[in-house]
């Protein structure tokens, strides 16, 4: 447990904030890197809802303040990307959140949100130069991994007996026979597959990256070509037949394509720091426990 000057931050302002993170990261670094850094995130998640408290209480204390107009017209904006205010309403309700608390939610929000506009109110824009130096230092973490997309079906034995992975291997044949007499890959998953794909979206597994799956399917997956389907596969799931539809190879792009996100990334970064100084020095002048 956490307090900030004698009041608890809550588990889901914690959650709040590693939740901000990882979409935040997900747009900039790969998926891979990212679950790497999984552990700094989290506690960086933590820091961050200690320092959000601190500003609430910042704002409060420099009495900024939220008019009634610009917070009816964000509750509209929000009500019209939810699809309308009835289904905003029940989406609320659904989660047990009352209409006025969250309109005081979005103020206390709002409040920090202008507070955390003037102090980082006159930060320069990264330069080209700088963002050629970030492009030209990390370029390796902007290469995208070698990624396939394939549809599966699984048919999984009733038990671990010699009998039951024979019929099994069995079922397994006979919807190999199919497909070579013309049948649809996908309209076999939604009839015979075990696994959830198979009547969620024909099999398909969408896109994903090698180490994904589990090691034979990942094997078996990559050693294919485009529109081929798969001998029997036999994983701890039971028995698979694949089909391989797409395939991506690694690439780095190029200057140009990343540029764009650099600058974003290091332009949040330089606000990030502007921001964490402030915090910094609410920080010394408060009192934070954590049990």
């Amino acid at each position: 447990m956490i307090k900030v000057n004698g009041q608890e931050i809550p588990q889901s302002a914690i959650d709040h904030e590693l939740g901000r993170l990882v979409r935040f990261y997900a747009q900039h670094i790969p998926e891979e890197q990212l679950r790497a850094q999984m552990d700094t995130l989290k506690s960086r998640a933590k820091d961050q809802a200690i320092g959000a408290a601190l500003l609430f209480a910042e704002a409060h204390r420099q009495g900024i303040e939220v008019g009634d107009a610009e917070l009816a017209g964000r509750m509209s904006q929000i009500a019209a990307q939810a699809g309308g205010k009835e289904k905003f309403l029940s989406m609320l309700a659904k989660q047990g959140i009352p209409e006025k608390e969250f309109e005081e939610q979005m103020r206390r929000g709002r409040r920090v949100d202008k507070l955390v506009e003037k102090v980082t109110a006159g930060l320069p824009d990264p330069s080209e130069a700088d963002i050629r130096a970030h492009y030209d230092a990390h370029k390796d973490e902007y290469t995208k991994t070698e990624q396939a997309q394939a549809q599966h079906i699984l048919v999984s034995p009733a038990n671990d007996s010699a009998d039951a992975k024979l019929e099994a291997i069995g079922k397994v044949n006979q919807l190999k026979d199919k497909l070579k007499g013309g049948a649809d890959f996908g309209e076999l998953a939604a009839a015979y597959s075990a696994c959830p794909s198979g009547k969620q979206a024909g099999g398909s597994l969408g896109w994903f990256g090698r180490g994904a799956m589990v090691p034979e399917f990942d094997k078996a997956v990559f050693a294919m070509k485009d529109g081929e389907v798969s001998d029997i596969v036999e994983t701890q799931f039971g028995f698979h037949l694949i089909k391989k539809t797409g395939h991506q190879p690694a690439e780095t792009p190029a200057f140009e394509e990343a540029r764009d996100n650099i600058r974003d990334f290091l332009l949040h970064a330089r606000r990030g720091e502007a921001l964490a100084a402030h915090v910094a020095t609410l920080r010394a002048a408060a009192t934070i426990e954590e049990t």
